[in-house]
């Protein structure tokens, strides 16, 4: 029979079971396994099964079934089926009669930083979007997970466990929001209320096992505080300490989280560290108990657009630091220093007048970063974080301090679980039953439309002001600049910038300043020493081609923004604080 790719049914309804994974890592130093996903008796003349074309936790289409090879597809017998790949990430075979089908294939894994897939000789992380096949018709069906692994590996995942490196879920939904580490570990268990949890470290680093435990513990206790209650009674921190992969991500139950080696002592880094441990476990309720409702459920073959992607990572960034604060985790010294920083960010973000946290939000599929994103784009973490901040100034205006950002989120948990998920208009009926007040106005201002936030006027509501700079103001051209090849090498020209307005662009190499070749490595010494008040020529290669550029530099500050109270501060100001960071006034 030949294979069309579209084909009517001409018998009966799949027959429902437990659909049957197997991993053989049996090749891990050359990142190779081979998977076999069993499915129960199927009853229609075709048969779909996909690859995810991205994974949950990173909005970005990725290449995933290029890992796949040797595939094979066999019915109840063991005699093989006839199929055909259809698309990037999809196959359809032909099925003359009722029977189980089986397909095999061998995987290649070596996609650590993406965290989809990565084995090699100590261990292997398989998030099933990279990892394993589904059909459709199955997705909603329960189903087993077994893996072949070195004697002296132990395999550790969210899901329930009935025996070792066996794991079951209820659908692939879960499967592929639980993620499986298996190999050499350092693990470490401990419960709070009532709650589960275990932290697992891959690699060796500068961690100590013993302040992250006992910060771990402060942390998860944080949740109820805003949501009322927990969505697991189990949570896995998986932590890779690698040779160069950083990021993390969410999941149902568990996070992975990637950082270098010796990225963890420091008293920086460590906060870094845990920050992002906060982030992704917020979004144990922000994202994966709710989430927009244009991602319930998660479409995983194609883009999954919302305008409110700002809100769903956004806020989470918002918020935590707020956790880490009102567990006592960071300082309030601390916790300020990372707010300026955040403001800093955006002000050197010309992007921030053209374009909206919901157009960000919608385009986050496509965004590249890089110069021009900073010119023209904002970032929904760093916006949305912002975002979120002027949104909970606005709920705490407008209740008098009784109200704040977290009563919204506690709204969206209660009023809006998956799968439900949530609208915009679900969002504004939400912030008019806690405020009494209707936020369309403000939404049209600060979400649907670029939105240059008056940071002094924030500040101020709750107390707080730019310190002022003790050193004197630094020249400033517009660009950013490093060494190379002889030349400076501008890697970022701020839009509407001194250099801007020159005719400077990205790329341009600079050879010398005011007709003075310098030697390597004196590009930003000499650039210090210059003064404001007077036009800088900058000789430079563009397209190989000799060129001149006169700037008219201007000045900023020469230190990093700090934040601190004002002298006097109101009892409304204090209030305000309270109800913005979750402590008392503390000075």
């Amino acid at each position: 029979m030949k294979l069309t790719a579209v084909a009517a049914s001409c018998w009966s309804a799949l027959v429902w079971g437990q659909v049957e994974y197997h991993i053989n890592i049996d090749q891990p130093q050359h990142h190779l396994a081979q998977v076999e996903a069993k499915f129960p008796q199927v009853s229609t003349d075709t048969f779909e099964f996909h690859l995810p074309n991205w994974r949950t936790g990173r909005y970005l289409l990725l290449p995933l079934a290029d890992g796949v090879r040797s595939m094979s597809v066999v019915d109840s017998n063991g005699e093989p089926l006839e199929w055909k790949k259809t698309a990037r990430g999809s196959w359809l075979v032909q099925v003359d009669k009722p029977t189980q089908v089986t397909v095999r294939y061998q995987l290649h894994a070596d996609q650590l930083g993406d965290r989809s897939r990565h084995i090699d000789d100590s261990h292997a992380f398989l998030d099933a979007s990279g990892v394993f096949v589904y059909n459709p018709e199955f997705r909603d069906q329960p189903l087993e997970v077994s893996l072949t692994v070195p004697e002296s590996w132990r395999s550790v995942a969210g899901m329930d466990s009935p025996k070792a490196h066996h794991f079951t879920a209820p659908n692939y939904d879960v499967l592929i929001d639980s993620p499986i580490e298996t190999g050499e570990h350092q693990s470490f268990e401990f419960t709070v209320d009532g709650k589960d949890y275990e932290l697992l470290f891959w690699g060796q680093g500068n961690y100590d096992v013993e302040q992250t435990l006992e910060d771990l513990k402060k942390l998860v206790a944080q949740g109820p505080g805003i949501w009322g209650g927990y969505p697991y009674d189990r949570y896995v921190f998986m932590i890779h300490a690698t040779s160069g992969a950083r990021g993390a991500t969410e999941h149902l139950n568990s996070t992975v989280i990637q950082r270098t080696r010796d990225s963890f002592a420091e008293r920086k880094d460590y906060i870094s560290f845990m920050s992002t441990a906060s982030h992704e476990y917020i979004h144990t309720w922000n994202v994966k108990a709710y989430r927009p409702q244009a991602m319930a459920p998660y479409d995983y073959q194609q883009e999954n657009y919302s305008r409110l992607l700002w809100l769903a990572e956004g806020s989470t960034s918002y918020l935590q630091n707020q956790l880490l604060l009102t567990a006592g985790v960071i300082t309030i010294d601390e916790f300020l220093a990372d707010v300026a920083k955040r403001i800093e960010r955006s002000e050197a973000t010309p992007g921030r007048e053209i374009q909206s946290v919901a157009d960000a939000s919608f385009d986050n599929w496509i965004a590249t970063g890089g110069d021009y994103a900073r010119n023209h784009s904002v970032n929904i973490y760093n916006e949305g974080y912002l975002a979120s901040w002027s949104l909970e100034m606005a709920i705490i205006e407008r209740t008098q301090a009784e109200k704040n950002y977290k009563d919204l989120h506690r709204y969206l948990y209660e009023q809006h679980r998956l799968p439900k998920g949530y609208s915009e208009q679900d969002v504004k009926v939400g912030l008019k039953r806690i405020t009494g007040v209707a936020f369309d106005d403000w939404w049209q201002q600060a979400i649907d439309s670029p939105n240059s936030l008056d940071f002094d006027a924030i500040l101020a509501q709750v107390g707080l002001q730019r310190k002022a700079s003790s050193k004197p103001a630094r020249v400033d051209y517009g660009f950013e600049l490093k060494a190379d090849q002889g030349t400076g090498l501008l890697t970022h020209v701020r839009r509407d910038g001194p250099a801007w307005q020159a005719g400077l662009t990205k790329g341009d190499r600079v050879i010398a300043i005011d007709g003075q070749w310098l030697k390597p490595g004196k590009w930003s010494s000499k650039l210090k020493q210059l003064s404001a008040d007077k036009p800088v020529t900058f000789s430079y290669f563009r397209r190989d081609t000799l060129m001149t550029a006169m700037v008219h530099p201007s000045t900023k500050s020469a230190e990093k923004l700090k934040l601190e109270p004002v002298a006097q501060p109101t009892d409304a100001q204090k209030a305000a604080f309270t109800a913005w960071a979750g402590i008392d006034w503390p000075w």
